[in-house]
């Protein structure tokens, strides 16, 4: 599968600093923000979403006849994130975003074997997503409490 490279490594990890933090906020229910953390979360995690459809759509492209199946999979996620968000209740934005985002790694590992990304996506891909997925869920429980 191949080592995942150093810059996007640390930039992976980075980005679920916030969610982890919200997650936290969310969970211990921390001041005033504890109530709107989990609102937050869900904003983040649909733009990351989105953000991957994003990749989706660059790695398919690299195809001289995108295969439409895969383009359409690429500008799903935004679609799905913005259908999701203003959702009623919370626990359906909360926990659908985490389904949506611990099944992404699906459709990354549907690029994959077209050869289409790096050795290395899935093996940065997965904890990623998981780690994000873990995080929406818990501020999902915890808002209901």
């Amino acid at each position: 599968m191949g080592r995942v490279p150093l810059a996007p490594m640390l930039l992976g990890v980075a980005g679920l600093i916030p969610p982890v933090l919200l997650a936290i906020i969310a969970w211990f229910d921390l001041g005033a923000f504890g109530p709107v953390a989990a609102g937050f979360l869900f904003t983040y995690a649909a733009l990351i979403f989105a953000f991957l459809g994003g990749t989706w759509w660059a790695f398919a492209c690299r195809e001289d006849r995108p295969r439409l199946v895969l383009l359409v999979l690429a500008v799903a996620p935004p679609l799905l994130a913005w259908g999701l968000l203003p959702a009623r209740p919370q626990t359906l934005v909360g926990y659908g975003l985490a389904a949506l985002i611990l099944l992404s790694p699906g459709v990354d590992a549907l690029l994959r074997a077209r050869g289409l990304t790096p050795r290395w996506w899935l093996r940065l891909r997965v904890p990623l997503s998981v780690v994000l997925a873990l995080c929406v869920a818990a501020a999902t429980y915890a808002s209901t409490r």
